[in-house]
């Protein structure tokens, strides 16, 4: 602390100089904030302004500012001074935007800007400038796993931006499900005709590239390390193992079909009764010509059945569209047109779904004498003569269709690997001793896809069915397990141009991975940060709880069962240092110290004042830039709220919240992303993780005399800036209605 020199930099442009008291700000951060040098500028973010930050850096040996101005999401670029640590107190979103103009409110909104600068002059005081974690040695390489469409797509992608890539494919071909059609759902105007798969010449071009490297007939042996330094052994058929050194990993193993003898009431296994796949082989057989059924007899008339085992409420089959199903019908149908006009093509459905531009493909079939029929079908009977029994759903009564064949457009089940939830399950009885769990847990390794040295499992994990772990809502490709990307039909059902455009995207987010692996700076989303957490192992009593929270796998145990940080993992969220219960985990610029400093820094008035303090805990993905937006639409809100930006509501140590009732204030609001299946947590667990934890403060705040409606949660979008602004004047109004806080004059 001795070589550091502390300064305040306050802005008085946008406002804020008119109807604040800039020189009692000055004051505040000279006196209270204990700053060695305190400037103001009526345009701080100008070239004159941050060129007066840069000089007194490199002239004056300034080494931490706090700067009051606009929020820490605005100008991060001009406020960017990489050997300084920065605090940021936002008096222009957070104060002056979202406080009611007007005499009344000239003397709460002066209280409010002094404590945003005491608050952000305690921040930067325990803050370090992170010194990064670089490895040098860090590998640009792409290992790919799967050489479907996707699997071809997303390695030529990144090996034409120039990353070597390692593609891993377990048949000894590439090509995958789409090796097997004989054209594909058009992709390119005009949308009228089938067109050609190009799996030949993508398969030529990988073979051919110089930075692309294939092993067929080979499966993944064992994945371990992290972004930059995976370690990956790839098992040969024949039975020889090959080191493969990556520094990402994108997962496209695709799908296989549900399984049709699944479906017996509507013919499956029955004689004549196929699926898409099986009726794609027999077109590729015919190659143009008539196509024959099984017993050599030509079709003459076929019916198509849609949603065969799909979107099923019964929870018997497939519960999904799986969308590509009604355009490959429409397709199919037109290898018959094609060939013969004369054969009658049905193609009965509940609702036709095609995407893209896939309207001007059905108009086609429609004008090549394809028959769409609106009917769901009830019974199938295969054989010989094949009968479809249907209710008509536009005439509303029953009937039934004849056909030489019937196809089935059963849905994509994907490939996804171990579900870690029944491995979680097995491994505990395995490691009990339990010898049928052992057994079932060796089988269980035998399906892995990337066979994970991870303890949380050796896969990747899975949503409710069965896909592939991705942040399918905000961020796609993005997994719980950091620089491994899901990509095409194992993370989620799509068609083959989907899947195209998913591969490189996915191969885009690899690409990225790698760079920050190598700067040693944090995965998405903050990719700039080059702060890593640091355990105080001497203070640590091994209760595994940061180790078992960890949304991303980041944390192993040492010989010692001492916490063991794969720095390249941690996505930076913070959500170990808020499970740490003897608060040993920190970052150089973000910790216990650094929030808790802001919680006490604030000027907390007695009972008799009448002005509560609320503190909010606010996400900085979804909550806070609500509140940002707030005050940019000037939607005003209570001036009696003091907001933190947190990196993650999972970051939330229980610790400030007594610290903050211990010191005054009236109640607590933390404000988070949604949680659930369809979260929109931008570190998946960390909200529903500060929900489990504050379920449990219950007992604290009895202890301290303290109502449960003093401490709340709420789901924020960052959408909801009206929504946020009423959420703080009704809980305020609540506040007010509760009384305050019997803690006043104890903290």
């Amino acid at each position: 602390m001795a070589d550091n020199k502390f300064a305040a930099y306050i802005c008085s442009g946008c406002g804020i100089g008119d109807v604040l008291n800039v020189g009692a700000l000055e004051k505040i951060a000279q006196k209270e904030g204990k700053m060695a040098m305190v400037k103001s500028h009526p345009f701080l973010c100008n070239a004159e302004g941050v060129q007066m930050i840069r000089d007194d850096v490199a002239n004056e040996g300034v080494t931490h500012l706090c700067i009051a101005a606009c929020s820490r999401r605005a100008k991060a670029e001009a406020f960017s001074f990489p050997t300084a640590a920065v605090a940021r107190a936002n008096l222009r979103e957070g104060v002056i935007w979202v406080v009611a103009e007007g005499s009344d409110h000239d003397e709460i909104r002066q209280e409010m800007a002094e404590d945003y600068v005491r608050m952000g002059c305690a921040e930067v005081k325990k803050m370090i400038v992170p010194g990064g974690n670089v490895k040098e040695s860090s590998s640009k390489r792409i290992l790919v796993v799967g050489g479907g469409i996707s699997g071809m797509t997303a390695a030529l992608a990144a090996a034409d931006a120039g990353y070597e890539v390692v593609i891993v494919e377990k048949s000894a071909a590439l090509g995958g499900f789409a090796r097997n059609l004989l054209k594909r759902v058009p992709f390119s105007g005009p949308y009228a005709e089938p067109q050609a798969t190009g799996v030949e010449e993508m398969a030529a071009r990988i073979g051919t590239h110089p930075r692309i490297k294939a092993h067929l007939n080979s499966t993944v042996a064992k994945t371990a390390g992290a972004p930059g330094r995976f370690q990956i052994s790839v098992a040969q058929e024949s039975g020889a193992v090959t080191e493969e050194t990556v520094g990402a990993v994108v997962q496209a193993t695709g799908f296989t079909t549900y399984d049709i003898a699944r479906l017996p009431e509507l013919g499956g296994g029955q004689a004549n009764v196929v699926d898409q796949a099986g009726l794609e082989a027999m077109a590729k057989q015919a190659n143009g010509g008539a196509i024959k059924r099984a017993d050599g007899k030509e079709v003459k008339s076929v019916v198509f059945v849609q949603c065969a085992g799909q979107r099923d409420t019964t929870g018997t089959h497939l519960a999904y569209c799986s969308g590509h199903c009604c355009a490959t019908s429409i397709k199919q149908a037109m290898y018959f047109k094609d060939q013969n006009p004369d054969i009658d093509t049905v193609v009965m459905y509940q609702d036709l779904r095609v995407p893209g531009m896939g309207e001007d493909f059905y108009r086609s079939a429609q004008q090549k004498g394809v028959i769409f029929t609106k009917g769901k079908a009830g019974k199938v009977s295969g054989g010989d003569n094949c009968k479809v029994e249907f209710r008509d759903l536009i005439l509303d009564e029953d009937t039934a269709a004849d056909a030489d064949l019937v196809v089935l457009a059963t849905g994509q089940v994907p490939n996804a690997g171990v579900d870690l939830d029944v491995w979680t399950e097995i491994n505990t009885k395995a490691e009990g001793g339990d010898e049928a769990a052992k057994q079932q847990r060796r089988d269980l390794e035998a399906t892995s896809v990337l066979k994970l040295a991870y303890r949380q499992g050796p896969d990747m994990p899975q949503f409710k069915y069965g896909f592939a772990d991705s942040h399918f809502i905000c961020f796609p490709y993005e997994t719980r397990r950091t620089g491994i990307y899901a990509t095409g039909p194992v993370r989620r059902p799509m068609d083959m141009l989907q899947a195209q455009e998913d591969a490189t995207g996915a191969a885009l987010k690899a690409i990225q991975a790698v760079e920050n692996a190598q700067q040693g700076r944090a995965a998405h989303p903050r990719a700039w940060d080059l702060s890593f957490p640091k355990a105080r192992l001497e203070g640590c009593t091994q209760c595994k709880r940061c180790t078992v929270e960890c949304p991303f796998g980041a944390i192993d145990e040492d010989e010692k069962r001492f916490p063991l940080f794969n720095e390249e993992r941690c996505r930076r969220c913070g959500t170990c240092m808020g499970a740490c219960p003897v608060r040993v985990i920190s970052f150089e610029n973000y910790s216990c110290d650094t929030v808790g400093s802001q919680i006490k820094a604030v000027n907390v008035p007695d009972e008799f004042e009448e002005k509560p303090r609320i503190l909010i805990l606010a996400c900085e993905n979804d909550a806070y830039p609500a509140l940002d937006m707030a005050g940019i639409q000037r939607i005003t809100y209570s001036a009696f709220v003091r907001a933190i930006p947190v990196r993650c509501l999972g970051s939330v140590n229980t610790i400030w919240i007594t610290d903050a009732l211990n010191s005054g204030y009236d109640g607590v609001m933390m404000m988070g992303c949604k949680k659930g299946d369809d979260y929109q947590c931008h570190f998946v667990k960390g909200s529903e993780m500060a929900h489990y934890r504050m379920s449990k403060i219950g007992d604290t705040l009895k202890q301290l005399g303290l109502e449960p409606e003093r401490v709340q949660t709420q789901e924020v979008a960052i959408t909801d800036n009206a929504r946020v602004a009423r959420l703080i004047n009704e809980y305020v109004e609540q506040i007010n209605e509760i009384g305050p806080s019997p803690m006043k004059g104890f903290g």
